[in-house]
């Protein structure tokens, strides 16, 4: 296998680290696009709480597996591509407002035109208003919120 590491980072107004995007290029058996995996890190930001408890709709994370997305296929495709459907979409655990979560996409499947990809979400940290308004803590081990199967078709 050929691996390959590409690492970028979005850095904010005040020059903090807002999100992060990772990637690993592998050529796995046959064509060379299976196996991609595109990592993007992020910050739920307050603003996105719809629900009591700072709960945020699973309409997030299925936002990021299309940004994810996007990404992969202009990896794997040197295009956007388009987001055809999702099966077996699996929410597992709430995401809340102050988490940092990682949503990670691997091509499974290459057709003609055609691309399935695993997408997971996952919180790696976690806000922790009840010990101060700013505290907060890593999860170790992270915790699996959103789970998916998306296809998308790129020309």
């Amino acid at each position: 296998m050929i691996y390959d590491r590409v690492s970028c980072s979005l850095i904010g107004a005040t020059g903090s680290v807002i999100g992060e995007t990772n990637v690993k290029e592998g050529a796995v058996s046959g064509d060379p696009r299976l196996g991609v995996s595109v990592t993007h890190r992020r910050y739920v930001p307050h603003s996105h709480a719809h629900y009591a408890g700072g709960l945020v709709d699973g309409a997030y994370a299925l936002g990021l597996f299309g940004d994810l997305a996007t990404e992969l296929c202009i990896r794997t495709d040197g295009d956007e591509g388009l987001f055809a459907g999702y099966a077996d979409v699996r929410f597992t655990a709430p995401i809340r407002a102050g988490d940092v979560v990682e949503v990670t996409g691997s091509v499974t499947r290459v057709g003609r035109r055609s691309r399935t990809i695993e997408l997971s979400c996952v919180v790696v940290c976690r806000g922790r208003p009840d010990r101060s308004p700013s505290a907060a803590e890593v999860l170790d081990p992270p915790v699996v919120a959103v789970t998916a199967t998306g296809t998308v078709v790129v020309p």
